[in-house]
């Protein structure tokens, strides 16, 4: 139950954060995004000492540790990938221009017998 009223307390901190935005219209930008900022790490803070937001925390710092493990491409094999997209796309223009245009023979020529002027 206290996680639930802990997270329904950042979620108001959030939203009490939003609403100064607009509250305070008349006042200068910089102090009204200050505000929202403000907002989101009040809730950011109250959230981390839930359970659900301890776990997001987690699985974040587990996610930018796996994404460091990740062997990334070199120049060459990303130019030569990129190279291999490139003619593949070319070549099915090609075919896709050739099967409409095959298409449109057959059925104006052929079967309809009409032929465009």
């Amino acid at each position: 139950m206290a996680d639930k009223i802990k997270f329904a307390l950042a979620l108001l901190l959030l939203a009490a954060g939003v609403a100064g935005f607009y509250v305070l219209s008349e006042q200068a930008m910089i102090l009204r995004v200050l505000l929202v900022l403000v907002g989101l790490v009040a809730a950011a803070a109250v959230a981390w000492k839930t359970e659900p937001g301890m776990r997001f925390f987690i699985f974040g710092r587990e996610a930018v540790a796996e994404s460091k493990k990740v062997v990334w491409p070199s120049r060459k094999e990303t130019l030569q990938t990129t190279g291999v997209v490139f003619v593949f796309m070319v070549v099915m223009a090609i075919f896709l221009w050739l099967t409409d245009k095959s298409l449109e023979w057959l059925l104006y020529d052929v079967v309809l017998g009409w032929k465009k002027s």
